[in-house]
């Protein structure tokens, strides 16, 4: 007979240091098993960590060994057992098993021990979540969106939500997606810059965090259609504000996930050190500077063209850390971008790329101010100026100088994990050739 579950205390895998020398009830899924004669030894994951369960056959009911011998992956059961210290699993306990109880079978589970193709395991990415590698990588994003709202918090920004639908854009205009709005038209939101400066206006120091959309009709490595991004914007700050406060933030976001999550970085086997070396300051080099590097490496850019993937790598490959490139030709910035007044040829904006070839994590700069400036960018972009009113407002109305940026999740976690593809790094990812699951 099957002992009851009910008079013992049920934890999390997390929480059995507490319980040593205790009879408790885990519940979860089983990840592993092996067997040994009278022994079945199971590796029982419930999302907070994995433990070794030992069943011995003199310590169980007949029918619980024989449960134990025909369990199959990923079937959900409960087991009941005595947490014991063990110094040889990673864990540092197991549980001696008293009774077994099966909640819920699984029959062929999908993704077994053996090599699977990357176009099957995003077809099942919802079972995929279940590895522990994607396992690490997942609760790694958590930490660093914990760790963006933990740094804004507590230096003095509002959350101000941006919303998703909006009537006009923002990065331009080839990579909307459009959608009908009753009688209207609307777009996914590309940012929610605009929204932050108005907001900046509002609370001096205000942030955005949500999901973003860009219909981009690329398959690289780097880009997702629809991706997470955090916008902070400050009133009265310039660009070196600006620069000195996206240093700052990265260097906190990194510190944050070295110091919760080494476990998660050694199962992904990322190199501790080159994420150590990230520390303040960060080189800060201009366009010009950035373009002589490229020559130095024989890979020359025309000036007045924008950076890619190929050129980010080489530049990047000269840091051990973030390198900050500003200053970029005004004619390849948006429309509402302020030009350096030193020399109107540049605008003042910075992009921050990633050590080892991750590319673009930030992107900002300083804002146009001046009213007339603005209005003749929007009717040079050829702009629907309409959509625009309430923009041009925050200049009607007090205007003020400001700066601020944008940090786009994914690009950073796969740069913190090591990753190759950015399609690890979110939970379900969307691409031009995936909409499912």
């Amino acid at each position: 007979m099957t002992t009851s579950t009910t008079s013992f205390p049920k934890v999390r895998i997390e929480e059995v240091a507490s319980f040593v020398g205790q009879t408790v009830t885990l519940q979860g899924w089983l990840y592993n098993k092996r067997s040994s004669g009278k022994l079945h030894f199971l590796q029982l994951r419930d999302g907070s960590g994995i433990i070794q369960c030992v069943v011995f056959r003199g310590d169980v009911a007949e029918a619980d060994f024989e449960t134990a011998g025909h369990i199959s992956q990923e079937s959900s059961i409960a087991v009941t057992g005595t947490v014991k210290e063990d110094t040889r699993s990673a864990l540092g306990f197991e549980l001696s098993v008293q009774s077994i109880t099966l909640l819920g079978e699984a029959k062929e589970y999908p993704i077994t021990p053996k090599e699977h193709g990357v176009a099957f395991l995003m077809d099942h990415r919802h079972l995929w979540l279940r590895s522990s590698r994607q396992h690490a990588i997942i609760r790694i994003r958590a930490e660093i969106i914990r760790a963006i709202r933990d740094y804004f918090d507590q230096n003095g920004f509002t959350l101000v939500d941006a919303p998703i639908f909006t009537p006009n854009a923002c990065e331009g205009t080839s990579n909307l997606f459009e959608t009908d709005y009753f009688e209207d038209k609307a777009y996914l939101t590309q940012s929610g810059q605009l929204y932050m400066e108005a907001a900046a206006a509002a609370f001096g120091k205000a942030y955005c965090f949500g999901p973003t959309f860009r219909a981009e009709k690329s398959k690289t490595r780097r880009h997702l259609t629809e991706f997470w991004m955090v916008e902070p914007e400050v009133a009265f700050m310039d660009l070196a504000g600006d620069m000195d406060l996206a240093e700052d933030f990265v260097c906190f976001i990194v510190q944050r996930v070295l110091e919760r999550r080494r476990p998660e970085l050694a199962v992904l086997e990322r190199d501790i050190a080159k994420l150590e070396a990230i520390q303040k300051p960060f080189p800060r080099i201009t366009y010009d500077e950035a373009i002589a590097i490229l020559n130095q490496n024989e890979m020359p850019v025309p000036w007045g063209e924008d950076f890619g993937g190929d050129e980010e790598t080489v530049i990047s490959n000269q840091f051990d850390r973030p390198v900050l490139i500003h200053r970029y030709p005004r004619e390849i910035k948006a429309f509402y971008m302020k030009s350096d007044p030193e020399n109107p040829k540049f605008a003042l904006n910075v992009d921050m790329i990633a050590p080892e070839g991750y590319g673009e994590i930030i992107g900002g700069g300083q804002r146009e101010d001046d009213l007339d400036t603005l209005l003749a960018g929007i009717q040079a972009h050829n702009l629907p100026m309409e959509a625009f009113e309430w923009y041009l407002d925050v200049r009607r109305y007090g205007s003020f100088p400001h700066a601020g940026f944008g940090l786009g999740v994914e690009r950073t976690v796969a740069w913190l994990c090591g990753l190759h593809h950015v399609r690890e790094t979110i939970p379900f990812p969307r691409l031009m050739d995936r909409l499912s699951p």
